[in-house]
């Protein structure tokens, strides 16, 4: 791996702890945010000499804090120097700068973070976007993309969240045992968006430098389990990370090409995480209180459980995602009920079951990929020349753009190479 390669890894995986110490430290997004740039900055040029720190994150947060301490010292020979309590509660000051507070109800200072981010001053969809924002570092177009709307509109709720954080001088501080009941579901939203970007990234080195966000969020879900032991969503939760990222190293090939579920070499899936997985999801049933993430780890068990492709049990896959599309209506849940569908019904139901999500997911890659294959199915090869030549305009990665790009060279190799007229 590259200098950059293994630093900007280095720096991904230590930024939600840094992140999270440096705004416990200065009680402004503002401030933690640019002290952590600046720690960063000063690491590109002092670690490919010195070589990685024994522990990245406590490095960057002593820099970051003595950055945005040095900044504060500047601004004060132009102004007066606020109370120390606007500053920073210092007190700790000679401790390890890695230390964790509030052990007995959070243990992680990334945790912490979360929670207070759920506030519930701040709308819904601010919370979570600002959460991804600092805790994981995801750029505006990233977070857009998790939301499914355009960039312009999630810099400008991202903006406002801030403003009104603020302008209502928000406390930075960990909420109480109601709260964090009540915020619960926020922050479990969080923490899957996190896994999703992580689990997202195309293969090689993309793959290999996001990884670390999918492991943040499965080690956040665990911590969540040991606050609400006995909540079979959050069991869900974590049973369903595990499951998906089981997979991770049947995703791509060599050649970091993306790999279907049903093409992939089940032998190099991750069977202690899928134990795992299959035991928390065991366990969160019993309870008899079904959620949503409960719903995609069971999906998502009957694909692990599956010794071969042609073992998976999609009746009951497609009775799963029916029961989601109840409890969380999505233009997204029924695009992927439809991979089910297809497998059950055929093509042509499936291919009903999309047409009317096509103004809701018109700059969706996957809805034109499934449809381009469900038209290839049909015999429709003009038709699916036209969908998949719109999926591959809408790739976010290269393997998504490659693997469409598959599908139009066997077409082409069978003659079919003009779309009807």
């Amino acid at each position: 791996m590259t200098d950059s390669a293994w630093i900007d890894a280095a720096l991904i995986a230590a930024r939600p702890q840094a992140v999270g110490a440096l705004l416990r430290y200065f009680r402004d997004l503002d401030t933690a945010e640019e002290a952590f740039q600046d720690a960063c900055l000063r690491a590109l040029k002092t670690w490919p000499q010195n070589g990685p720190p024994r522990d990245p994150a406590a490095w960057l947060i002593f820099v970051g804090r003595n950055a945005a301490l040095d900044a504060v010292r500047r601004r004060a020979k132009q102004q007066p120097l606020p109370d120390e309590a606007a500053l920073s509660d210092l007190d700790d000051a000679e401790a390890s700068v890695a230390e964790r507070l509030d052990g007995a109800d959070y243990r992680d200072d990334i945790l912490r973070l979360l929670f207070v981010c759920a506030n519930p001053a701040l709308p819904a969809a601010h919370q979570i976007a600002l959460a991804l924002r600092i805790v994981s570092g995801l750029t505006v177009a990233q977070i857009a993309r998790a939301f499914l709307v355009g960039e312009r509109a999630m810099e400008q709720r991202i903006t406002r969240a801030k403003a009104r954080i603020a302008a209502a001088e928000v406390p930075f501080e960990a909420p109480g045992a109601v709260e964090r009941s009540e915020r619960l579901a926020a922050v479990a939203a969080m923490v899957y968006l996190i896994f999703n970007e992580g689990y997202s990234a195309a293969g090689g080195d993309e793959a290999a430098r996001r990884a670390p966000l999918c492991d943040e969020a499965i080690r956040l879900a665990r911590l969540l389990l040991r606050l609400f032991p006995a909540e079979p969503e959050i069991m869900g939760l974590a049973a369903l990370m595990l499951l998906q990222h089981a997979r991770t190293a049947a995703r791509f090939d060599a050649e970091g090409e993306l790999v279907l579920l049903e093409d992939q070499d089940r032998d190099l899936w991750n069977r202690e995480r899928i134990a795992e997985g299959l035991a928390l999801i065991d366990k969160a049933m019993r309870h008899r209180r079904t959620g949503p993430y409960q719903v995609q780890a069971a999906i998502a068990a009957l694909h692990a459980r599956a010794v071969r492709p042609e073992d998976t049990d999609w009746l009951q896959i497609d009775l799963l995602y029916a029961s989601l599309e109840q409890m969380t209506p999505s233009p997204v849940v029924t695009l992927n009920r439809a991979v089910a569908v297809a497998k059950v019904a055929g093509p042509a139901a499936a291919l009903a079951l999309i047409e009317p999500l096509a103004p809701a997911l018109a700059g969706y890659f996957h809805f034109f990929g499934l449809k381009g294959g469900l038209l290839l199915q049909l015999g429709r090869t003009a038709e699916a020349r036209v969908a998949f030549d719109q999926a591959i305009a809408l790739a976010r990665t290269a393997a998504e753009a490659s693997h469409i790009r598959a599908h139009l060279d066997r077409l082409t190799m069978t003659g079919e190479s003009q779309p009807a007229r």
